[in-house]
């Protein structure tokens, strides 16, 4: 078995395993069974949060903010206009932010829409509940994970680029064939390229840890427990900003995420997610 973090299974049958396609063992039951499990959970909390988000839309950097503090994000209504301000920059986002049209036909004055939202009807409670529930599993499953991947090296192994991979001539080549529709094939596409490492490091080391820590820092439990926590993150209100970016950072990368999936190979890339063993392109 030639063990490089993507490595040849050693069950797959000869005729396969030396014929053609070639099969290797790309994804390890503990992935697998994380990105899955990421899968419902960042859905769940995703829309449960924006429950949460519209019972104030708006956003602030500091300890403190309320209505007639200065908000840099603001999601509203006027003049029968949905809106949505970054800065001092207002985009009209009527019929999807800020007013929109109910299910049953209703127009109504909110941030996000029903179909985006954990519960469709606006119940701050339940929201809460979804999305604190789901954020322990969310913990776990990252704690758990990077112990693994630390024991495991998979992080050191399959996930941070070489010194090679982050040269800027490395790095444009990829983006250049990307933007073509050329992805790796044969033995090249047996390991990540430099563009899922970087991506896949940024949104477990960066925006990951971000949003949990984060997600504490608004809670006053932790905050009487980890009073240091307000400190990093320069305040609650800071914190509710950050973790905001940081969900809707998230957001973008699974959609890319998708897309290159699809792009790629969907049949091949989703079953290689389910059983682990995934059929190289051809040369």
């Amino acid at each position: 078995m030639t063990d490089t973090g993507l490595r040849v299974d050693e069950k797959v049958p000869d005729e396969v395993k030396f014929g053609e396609p070639t099969v290797v063992y790309r994804h390890r039951l503990a992935t697998r069974v994380w990105h899955w499990t990421n899968v419902v959970t960042l859905f769940i909390m995703l829309m449960s949060g924006l429950t949460i988000f519209n019972a104030h839309p708006r956003l602030y950097w500091g300890q403190y903010g309320a209505n007639h503090d200065y908000a840099w994000l603001q999601i509203g209504s006027a003049e029968n206009r949905g809106y949505l301000r970054v800065g001092s920059t207002t985009i009209d986002t009527t019929g999807v932010l800020g007013r929109w049209t109910s299910a049953s036909g209703t127009t109504v004055n909110r941030a996000f829409p029903y179909w985006a939202t954990i519960p469709s009807s606006y119940n701050l409670a339940v929201a809460r509940h979804w999305h604190l529930f789901f954020a322990w599993i969310f913990a776990a499953g990252i704690l758990l994970y990077a112990v693994w991947s630390l024991v495991g090296r998979h992080l050191t192994r399959d996930l941070l680029p070489t010194r090679k991979e982050i040269a800027p001539s490395h790095i444009l080549h990829d983006i250049v064939q990307h933007a073509r529709l050329r992805f790796p094939k044969g033995e090249a596409a047996r390991h990540y390229n430099v563009l899922q490492k970087l991506s896949y490091c940024v949104v477990l080391l960066v925006l990951l840890p971000a949003v949990v820590l984060t997600g504490l820092t608004m809670s006053p439990a932790m905050n009487a427990a980890w009073p240091w926590l307000l400190d990093i993150f320069g305040g609650r209100q800071s914190a509710r900003s950050i973790h905001f970016i940081a969900a809707t950072l998230l957001v973008l990368f699974i959609l890319v995420h998708v897309a290159m999936v699809v792009l790629a190979g969907p049949i091949n890339e989703v079953r290689s997610m389910v059983t682990g063993r995934y059929r190289l392109p051809k040369e």
